[in-house]
């Protein structure tokens, strides 16, 4: 079937303009953001909504403004102490200047995923590991402060680095066992020596007390023979005052 050049011209035509219109129309979604390169040249920044570009001389590169959460592989350090660590992070960035970020470095993403890991084998590697352990938010806060002044000419702002695991050797392990146990040794002595202690310091303040009033002495015979009552026992041992034996002492004596 052969058409004739009329309805070929309308067909090209339409599709032509068809061509235009998907080429020069873009929808850009309220997170994304148009840089715009117009002969090679940057133009101010599209979006969002409806964007129309000149095809052919324009070129527009989509970039989107909500924060990337990007992990960090896991990394072999030593630390500061010579321990052989393996350490994994997670790093939340976002663009705050699309034209820095598409312009500045060739791709913001993996230059960010290499600064990341750079920086996270450097900061630990001056870190002893009881500080990687305890002090996890002054290891991360140096992180985020180092990747975050490395990026910034790009436009990039590291809103957050948290350091997600530890990974220890067996025998470090062992050996952090063996201290926690030690350290539990440690305390459980301390306590029962302090429990001694104050029970000594009640003793002796009690002692003082009956040494000023003998009648207390005898007021305490009478409760434990009380205690003693209530029991159901055959046997009852009765103290005798030592004030009671003393002329029979005195007599043996003379």
């Amino acid at each position: 079937m052969i058409f004739p050049p009329q309805i070929l011209s309308l067909i090209f035509v339409a599709f032509v303009i068809i061509y235009f219109l998907s080429s020069a129309i873009k929808i850009l979604k309220e997170y994304e953001r148009g840089v715009v390169f117009r002969l090679g040249r940057i133009i101010p920044v599209k979006g969002p909504g409806l964007v129309i570009i000149w095809p052919i001389i324009d070129k527009l590169v989509r970039v989107s403004l909500r924060t990337v959460t990007m992990d960090v592989p896991p990394q072999d350090v030593i630390t500061k102490d010579n321990v052989s660590v393996k350490v994994n992070a997670v790093v939340y960035f976002r663009v705050m200047e699309p034209i820095k970020a598409i312009t500045e470095v060739e791709d913001f993403y993996f230059a960010t995923s290499q600064i990341a890991q750079t920086t996270l084998r450097s900061v630990i590697g001056q870190t002893q590991l009881d500080e990687v352990l305890s002090k996890r938010d002054q290891v991360n806060a140096e992180l985020q402060k180092i990747i975050d002044f490395q990026t910034e000419p790009w436009g990039i702002k590291v809103t957050a680095v948290e350091v997600k695991n530890v990974d220890l050797p067996q025998e470090i392990l062992r050996a952090i066992a063996r201290q926690a146990e030690a350290e539990r040794e440690r305390r459980a002595k301390i306590i029962h020596a302090d429990g001694e202690f104050q029970a000594a310091q009640k003793l002796a303040d009690a002692a003082q007390i009956i040494a000023t009033q003998p009648t207390a002495l005898q007021l305490r015979f009478m409760q434990t023979l009380t205690e003693i009552s209530s029991e159901k026992n055959s046997t009852v041992i009765f103290p005798i005052p030592l004030d009671l034996i003393k002329p029979f002492l005195k007599t043996d004596q003379e």
